[in-house]
């Protein structure tokens, strides 16, 4: 069973997540709900791979990024951004990130699960 960690500052937007991808793809779902709270879940967890808003409070997504990458436990983890920013600027920030990719908000909850599935070569 897959794993996933959400971090997203807005508790609605983690619930719709988490009920999406246990509901269609039978994902094992953690959350938190900001960057610090996320760095400590995935080294605790270790998930097959985290989905994170870009704008947080405090540390937002990129800057959380760069963090875990400090982390050696957890820098392996493939990180996937959730955006409602589209502008071809921000997508490139984002991809100069080297992050495994980024999706944008708002977004269909029966099709995320094979959105991160795709992105990541997961074929079970």
């Amino acid at each position: 069973m897959r794993r996933i960690l959400i971090i997203d500052d807005e508790d609605d937007i983690r619930e719709v997540a988490a009920l999406s991808l246990e509901a269609v793809a039978n994902w094992q779902v953690l959350t938190a709900s900001s960057g610090v709270e996320g760095i400590a879940t995935a080294a605790a967890a270790l998930p097959d791979a985290i989905l994170m808003d870009v704008m947080m409070p405090g540390m937002d997504g990129p800057t959380t990024f760069r963090q875990m990458q400090l982390e050696p436990a957890i820098a392996h983890i493939p990180v996937i951004l959730l955006t409602a920013k589209v502008q071809g600027t921000d997508q490139r920030r984002f991809a100069d990130l080297g992050v495994a990719s980024v999706l944008f908000k708002p977004f269909d909850p029966l099709t995320l699960a094979q959105q991160i599935s795709d992105v990541l070569g997961w074929k079970d």
